[in-house]
């Protein structure tokens, strides 16, 4: 057992790139046992993200398959796939991102298996909701960010839509997945029965804009335009200090006067422009050039010592080089340097939640391809010449080194 609050619980994860491991590592980072059921060719992202000793653990990979072991089944051939419906009735959930006609063929849908193990909570990551028209269009991050307003957000701040530069759409919905199953492991303490779960992408990511954005479209008749103006506006950005960049939000009445008063315009508290939290929001761009032109005369260090003093949020803008070196996160120890079998040392992130009931108290190392078939074909009752053979027909990989 692993510790942490869903030790004991077992996943089968056929899931693939970003949103379903965002999924399974959350469930893994809390103690369950996630078994990556992966094809002979393997998990795309083993390859995407930086080269490897094994040319098969890219960085992101990693960072996105600790705590998980990996089984190889070939689901093209019988013996893939009967070891594998082996494998879920020893399990609590099962979670995959395959497009639902494609599990159907495979007899891996949720109705086949919900009538075949009563247990189970089945979650099935999908682009679109069934009940629509693109519901069997294939979707990438990039899709939905463009579908579900994202880039247009980024058009109106920053003049051209551009994506986030990160696979944004699939953070969030796998951990929305996440907290789905979570809900349905609750429900079935109650009822003793599993469920399936359809998590899709677009309408999560349309949700999670338009709860920030839909503004006056929220109302019949509309009250106004869509869009949080603060958000939007060019000028919310980071803002130049002498030698780099700040972030400041003086957003009530008592930090946006304090901030007058350290940049030397207190004559601005009685501005009726900037008077309210209402005229500041009606005014958001002179606001905005206001703080622009007030933080060009002192280093990024200074101002964080004045903001400070006068209670106003602040913080300064890391580079990717520089967040790795952030102190706070030295002092929580989020980050940890750990010894990988084949890739040698490596810098890992730490699970950065604290359970008072306890963590999950061991760690694994993201798993190489088929590192852990052949135990995990042991534990549910496969017998020496069996593994054997299915090694030697290509059902399963055995992919221990040393």
């Amino acid at each position: 057992m692993s510790g942490g609050a869903l030790a004991g619980i077992r996943v089968i994860d056929l899931t693939s790139v970003v949103v379903g491991p965002t999924t399974t590592l959350y469930l893994a980072d809390c103690g369950a046992d996630v078994i990556k059921v992966e094809a002979p060719g393997g998990d795309l992202m083993r390859t995407l993200g930086g080269p490897s000793k094994s040319g098969e653990l890219s960085s992101k990979f990693m960072h996105f398959n600790r705590n998980k072991r990996s089984l190889v089944l070939d689901l093209k051939q019988e013996r893939g796939r009967a070891a594998l419906h082996r494998l879920i009735a020893t399990a609590d959930v099962f979670v995959a991102n395959i497009r639902p006609a494609a599990l159907e063929r495979l007899e891996l849908g949720a109705e086949a298996l919900r009538g075949r193990y009563k247990r189970l909570v089945v979650c099935n990551l999908m682009g679109f909701g069934r009940g629509g028209r693109y519901r069997d269009r294939p979707a990438y991050d990039t899709i939905i960010q463009g579908l579900s307003g994202v880039a247009d957000c980024n058009r109106r701040a920053a003049g051209e839509p551009r994506y986030v530069p990160m696979v944004f759409a699939d953070h969030v919905v796998g951990l929305i997945a996440a907290q789905c199953i979570t809900a349905a492991l609750f429900q079935r303490e109650r009822t003793g029965e599993g469920q399936a779960i359809e998590v899709p992408m677009f309408e999560n990511m349309a949700a999670f804009v338009l709860a920030e954005h839909m503004g006056g479209l929220t109302f019949l008749p509309s009250r106004g335009p869509s869009g949080d103006l603060r958000l939007l506006d060019p000028m919310g950005k980071p803002v130049p200090t002498l030698d780099g960049y700040i972030c400041v939000s003086a957003n009530t009445d008592a930090q946006a006067f304090a901030l007058f008063d350290i940049i030397g315009r207190p004559e601005l508290k009685n501005d009726p422009r900037f008077s309210s939290v209402q005229a500041r929001l009606a005014n958001v761009r002179a606001y905005f050039d206001v703080r622009a032109m007030s933080f060009r005369t002192r280093t990024t260090a200074e101002w964080l010592e004045i903001l400070a003093k006068a209670d106003i949020p602040a913080g300064r803008m890391h580079t990717l080089e520089s967040l790795v070196a952030d102190e706070h996160l030295a002092d929580t120890e989020f980050f940890r340097a750990v010894d990988h079998p084949v890739e040698g040392k490596i810098v890992d992130m730490q699970f950065p939640n604290r359970f008072s009931a306890g963590n999950r108290d061991d760690y694994r190392p993201p798993p190489l391809l088929g590192g852990d078939s052949v135990a995990i074909l042991r534990e549910i009752g496969y017998g020496g010449d069996e593994i054997d053979e299915m090694v030697k027909s290509k059902a399963t990989i055995d992919g221990r080194r040393g």
